[in-house]
């Protein structure tokens, strides 16, 4: 295929009226439209195939069809395609200029899905943001490789981090609509929201073996392959280790031991698995020497993932890792005091303690009753979940 007829392919608004059927996750699609008339490159990061791709081409709809842009004026293109390999950022953007005739002066939209393909994309979007008259929207499946792009573009960008489905996402993506006097219902959806998890295809098709295969591709295209490591089945041995503790205390000793690898080893491969957005991890709270010394918890970055790989069993530790997800953008940590455990303490100060339909004991409720907090709150139900 030629460059023409591949970028006319990727910009079906070119020819003729876009149809956008996708469904819309407005918690985002109202954010990055806020972000539509300023300056800043806007990355999309995530998990493959979270929907960072579905909302980058939600705001091409919302330019075309609420402010009202001239189509040619609007460029979207996958940087990971192969027929575009060899090509910088910056041949492909003055091809698309020279397609329609645009001068550098022309005001442009630019759409770039998985930009961390492209090597030198830090200076290269640098160099367009400082001497274009453009707005650059860019997705990203690697938290690691856009870490480095933040002394290129310092001041520059803004990161918007796409979660799996909210369980409000998940309903509407199931086209379940709960009734006031249907209210008893909720807990019956929640648990098949617990089962599938949010990733949104899953969701939509039930197709076990897309989850699977997205697993794979992950573990082996983002973290076997771009780090080059020998032993395939030690690295899938090692993401079972993890997803069996989800919502525990990780100890990378004892998962080094049991896999015979050094603590190093397996050190590099959890911040591996981190980048790629499959799990997360959680400090304990308290001063710099306590957080380092004392081991983090961990939790999945989707439980349908989590599930796949260890079977739905534990609603607790579930249930608790959807909590996290939740809260990731309040930057939870857990409170740990003489051998007792609280779940989550916020930045805003809000103590949380996740018991699906269980109490606390009387040790936990001490310590949940003393530990200082603006307010405090327990999770036992899906309805806590929801107002959470």
């Amino acid at each position: 295929m030629n460059m023409e007829a591949l970028f006319y392919k990727s910009n079906p608004w070119w020819e003729e009226p876009f149809v956008f059927n996708a469904i819309q996750r407005d918690v985002y699609l109202n954010e990055l439209q806020g972000y539509i008339d300023n300056k800043d490159i806007i990355f999309l990061t995530g998990l493959r195939r979270v929907g960072k791709t579905t909302l980058l081409k939600g705001i091409v709809n919302l330019l075309l069809h609420v402010k009202k842009i001239e189509p040619k004026h609007i460029f979207y293109i996958s940087l990971d395609l192969y027929a575009l390999e060899g090509l910088s950022i910056a041949d492909i953007v003055t091809e698309y200029r020279k397609l329609h005739k645009l001068p550098n002066s022309q005001m442009i939209y630019l759409f770039f899905d998985e930009v961390t393909s492209k090597k030198a994309y830090q200076q290269e979007l640098k160099n367009l943001y400082d001497l274009g008259d453009v707005k650059i929207f860019a997705s990203a499946s690697s938290a690691s490789l856009l870490k480095d792009s933040q002394a290129f573009l310092t001041g520059r960008q803004r990161l918007v981090e796409v979660m799996p489905l909210s369980f409000e996402e998940y309903l509407q993506f199931k086209n379940i609509v709960i009734k006031k006097a249907d209210t008893h219902l909720i807990e019956s959806y929640f648990e098949e929201y617990m089962k599938d998890g949010g990733m949104p295809e899953y969701v939509l098709t039930g197709d076990i073996s897309y989850l699977s295969n997205l697993i794979d591709n992950i573990i082996y295209k983002d973290i076997i392959a771009y780090h080059k490591i020998k032993d395939e089945q030690m690295v899938k041995d090692f993401f079972k280790l993890l997803m069996e503790r989800s919502g525990k205390q990780l100890s990378l000793n004892k998962i080094a031991n049991i896999l015979g690898i050094g603590v190093d080893t397996a050190r590099r491969f959890q911040s591996y698995f981190e980048e790629t957005y499959l799990i997360y991890t959680v400090e304990r709270h308290g001063k710099l020497n306590e957080r380092l010394r004392h081991p983090k918890k961990i939790y999945a970055g989707d439980v349908g993932i989590r599930n796949l790989i260890t079977g739905y069993r534990d609603k607790g530790a579930i249930f608790e890792n959807l909590v996290y997800l939740k809260l990731k953008q309040r930057n939870p940590r857990y409170v740990y005091e003489e051998s007792n455990e609280i779940d989550f303490i916020t930045d805003d100060e809000t103590l949380i303690e996740v018991k699906y339909h269980s109490v606390l004991n009387d040790n936990q409720q001490k310590l949940f009753e003393t530990y200082p907090a603006k307010e405090r709150i327990v999770v036992d139900s899906a309805k806590a979940f929801m107002v959470l």
